[in-house]
């Protein structure tokens, strides 16, 4: 089967497609025949060596997908062979086929076309788990979002708005601001001046803050939290990671939480599947559809990964492996 492979870790131009052994699911695993894969910002990372797991070279690309059950391993139950499904794998996505442990298996609603779907796990489930059970958010709660028009912040900005928050998403463009705004947010400000628009929408302050980003912005970020605020911390796109002075959180009565769903994962084989649950309702309504920036073919995954560098990107970059016209029957004649 094809696969794109990362070579060494020199950047996104070390991918090599290359034709690799099909795998076979193993206990507790399905064989997913991938028709579209996600491209995620801890995959630029991983491509230069910069990110905390690094799987020995070469190795296959991609944590997310969307495709049709080719096979079933031993022991595997409540999904079938041809079954539409969305699944997070460690490594391997940017294949043809991808074996994935069973519980990272998700179904997908008739209505969510499988190119949306490779947009939906990794950035979904992180939101979900960034402002339910990180944030604890509720209705009428006004969220801030840092890089609220990338693939992460746009799922931010649609999980809050299902929740019920009120959304205030900080963007760098205009045009981004126009993608924000078409998720639902209540108000977009530009990351120049955010303190102070923000400031004078809610002089009081925000009960959360989701920051994906990092770096500079941090401290006016709790500075625009109102007591008992809570800054969510979900990673470090601007590529420094800030410190905080605790007498900040002190005097201000406010807080910093970590938001690492990966590493929640471990020793919690249900929670994944539990999400969805909670999460089905809003996909079946449409209510979260991710914006798609672009589609590329499966061997221009380093152009992918160079788009999300350039942070140019507005929504989600996917990549075609099978597509959706080709994916019927796929699981009858897998390469």
């Amino acid at each position: 089967m094809r696969a794109m492979q990362l070579r060494a870790t020199d950047g996104p131009g070390s991918l090599e497609l290359r034709d690799v052994e099909t795998p076979t699911p193993g206990p507790g695993e399905v064989l997913i025949d991938v028709a579209y894969a996600g491209v995620t910002f801890p995959e630029l990372l991983q491509s230069r060596g910069q990110y905390q797991m690094r799987p020995a070279l070469p190795y296959t690309m991609g944590s997310e997908v969307s495709g049709l059950v080719g096979e079933l391993g031993e022991g595997v139950t409540g999904l079938s062979v041809g079954d539409r499904v969305v699944g997070v794998a460690n490594t391997g996505a940017y294949a043809e086929s991808v074996a994935v442990p069973a519980a990272s298996v998700l179904p997908l609603p008739e209505t969510v076309s499988l190119t949306d779907g490779a947009g939906m796990p990794m950035n979904l489930l992180t939101a979900d788990f960034a402002l339910r059970v990180r944030g604890r958010l509720e209705p009428g709660q006004t969220v801030l979002i840092h890089g609220a028009a990338g693939g992460l912040g746009s799922a931010l900005v649609q999980i809050a708005r299902a929740y019920g928050g009120e959304v205030v998403g900080v963007v760098s463009t205009e045009e981004k601001a126009e993608t924000v705004r078409s998720l639902g947010a209540s108000h977009v400000v530009f990351a120049g001046e955010f303190k102070d628009a923000v400031k004078d929408l809610f002089p009081e302050g925000v009960d959360l803050v989701a920051d994906p980003v990092g770096g500079d912005r941090f401290t006016d970020s709790l500075r625009t939290l109102k007591t008992f605020g809570t800054l969510l911390v979900l990673g470090f796109t601007a590529g420094s990671i800030p410190e905080v002075k605790v007498n900040r959180l002190l005097l201000g009565n406010i807080s910093v939480a970590g938001v690492g769903w990966g590493a929640a994962l471990a020793g919690r084989p249900d929670m994944v599947a539990a999400q969805w649950d909670t999460l089905w309702p809003y996909l079946a309504s449409g209510a979260l559809d991710p914006v798609v920036h672009t589609v590329l073919p499966l061997e221009r995954a380093q152009e992918a990964l160079e788009l999300i560098d350039s942070r140019s990107v507005r929504g989600k970059v996917v990549l075609e492996v099978r597509g959706e016209t080709d994916s019927a029957g796929i699981h009858n004649h897998r390469a």
